[in-house]
């Protein structure tokens, strides 16, 4: 290979396996991840607008910063989110550290909040969030 060419897999550039735990996730998975944890802050949003602790001009906020600090806390924690648990799928540091710090969780959940990082995908296939936070979401 020379160092024109692209990789002949997914996270073989990063040293990660083909296959199995520690390789890198595919975009499904990733995606249906994302649409778990979404779903979860909408209900707990939800519930806060059923019980009036906010209103209903709130509710897409307050579902935005429950999805955040879920998605930060519990990938801080415990290396993965709720919906990441579900699909067997981990957020991992490139430099082999699990779990990634709160500042990297903070930055990644900002910046995939934003919507156009995440379609910008090199040929590992991790988007712009996750190289410049130097992460890489993985199978479990």
């Amino acid at each position: 290979m020379t160092a024109e060419s692209p990789a002949g897999y997914p996270g073989e550039t990063l040293g990660l396996p083909r296959t199995g735990p520690g390789s890198m996730a595919p975009m499904g998975r990733r995606l249906l991840a994302l649409l778990v944890d979404w779903l979860i802050a909408g209900g707990l949003a939800l519930l806060a607008l059923t019980l009036g602790a906010i209103s209903d001009t709130l509710l897409s906020t307050v579902q935005a910063v429950v999805w955040l600090v879920i998605g930060a806390v519990s990938v801080r924690l415990f290396g993965f989110s709720p919906g990441q648990l579900a699909l067997r799928i981990q957020v991992a540091a490139t430099d082999g550290r699990l779990p990634i710090g709160i500042g990297r969780a903070l930055a990644r959940g900002l910046l995939i909040f934003l919507v156009v990082p995440p379609l910008f995908t090199d040929t590992d296939g991790r988007g712009l969030q996750d190289r410049l936070t130097r992460t890489a979401v993985l199978r479990r």
